[in-house]
């Protein structure tokens, strides 16, 4: 129980440093574009996407590691242990759709709640971040 916490902690805090370095990466390079303002905002969306893409790939590395560690508990249903499931269940967790076709059992269960918590968090972050580059942006067209 303790190293699933300590799992979970580490993989909720690449998270946040990870979008949090990357939204202050786009503060900075975004003004300094030679481009116009709509594909400035475009730029920023995208480089938000990838961010929200890292992220969900680190979750999805931590489920990984912790199915195939063994005593974290397990994920049922339409899963075949692959890294590429795991990064599925990642999006579908990190963006709280759970469609369901993979559920979390034990241990696994807490790092899936965090994980759509997290993502609620990262999600309204980057929309909050984007209405304001937009309006540094768009406030004098």
């Amino acid at each position: 129980m303790i190293y699933a916490f300590i799992l979970n902690s580490v993989l909720v805090a690449t998270a946040v440093l990870i979008h949090f370095e990357a939204l202050n990466w786009l503060t900075k390079i975004i003004p300094t574009l030679n481009i116009k303002p709509r594909a400035r905002v475009l730029f920023g969306v995208f480089g938000a996407i990838f961010a929200h893409v890292v992220e969900i790939w680190a979750f999805a590395f931590g489920y990984y590691f912790m199915i195939h560690q063994g005593g974290f508990g397990s994920l049922e249903g339409h899963f075949d242990k692959s890294l590429m499931d795991c990064s599925y269940y990642s999006f579908v967790s990190y963006t709280s759709l759970g469609f369901g076709d993979i559920i979390a059992k034990g241990d696994m269960r807490f790092l899936s709640g965090l994980e759509a918590l997290t993502g609620l968090v990262l999600i309204s972050w980057t929309a909050s971040f984007m209405f304001i580059e937009m309006q540094k942006l768009w406030k004098d067209k």
